[in-house]
């Protein structure tokens, strides 16, 4: 399943700082079609994710009905993103 789609980075205050894009209701109701063949328990979800230049694989994480993009900083770093800031994403949910 390829989706693409355009957020805000958000930034999650615990420990460690973390930073996601929520992912847009749509797409998160086309990712829980599919959820239950492409989790590997907890509930998250493998994808191959690409913002600018960069191409990552990671797991979104569900959050109040729909799904979180995690940015790690090899992402958000070169292309100097921080909180607040618009991405468009280019996303492959590995089944």
């Amino acid at each position: 399943m390829e989706l693409a789609f355009t957020g805000s980075v958000i930034e999650w205050r615990g420990p460690a700082p973390y930073y996601f894009v929520r992912i847009p209701d749509e797409e998160s109701a086309d990712i829980r079609e599919v959820a239950t063949m492409a989790t590997y328990g907890w509930g998250v979800i493998p994808v191959e994710a690409r913002i600018g230049e960069v191409a990552f694989e990671t797991s979104l994480f569900p959050k109040d009905g729909g799904y979180l993009l995690p940015l790690k900083i090899a992402v958000r770093r070169p292309q100097g993103l921080g909180a607040g800031d618009e991405v468009a994403v280019k996303m492959t949910v590995r089944l």
